[in-house]
């Protein structure tokens, strides 16, 4: 389980953000297929020390919305080892990760093409 309280890297939030403002996708929706994209894409957690300094600190239902059981079962399967605070770093750093290929769509459209 992850704990109801979530954040993401500050850098990992602007982009989610100005994502947002090109697209008009809110930034937990965003997250939820950045996650999966990076899932998918063979990304894996190796432990960061990096801080989650971001501003928005959301629930996990907010982050993670209808997705949460599948969403904890593939971190719960992928990382048996992790504690729950780092499940949810993981979870973190699958966000940035899938990001990257989402971050530079100019329009809801051409998000939507490339999906």
């Amino acid at each position: 389980m992850l704990p109801n309280r979530m954040q993401l890297t500050q850098q990992t939030e602007e982009q989610l953000k100005r994502l947002k403002g090109m697209t008009g996708v809110t930034p937990n929706v965003a997250a939820r297929i950045a996650f999966f994209r990076s899932m998918e894409s063979g990304f894996r957690y190796q432990g960061d020390q990096r801080k989650l300094d971001g501003t928005l600190v959301l629930d996990k239902i907010t982050w993670l919305g209808d997705t949460t059981q599948i969403t904890e079962l593939l971190l719960a399967l992928t990382y048996p080892e992790l504690d729950q605070k780092e499940k949810a770093k993981a979870w973190a750093f699958h966000v940035e990760d899938g990001i990257a290929a989402l971050r530079n769509h100019k329009s809801l459209n051409d998000l939507s093409q490339a999906m």
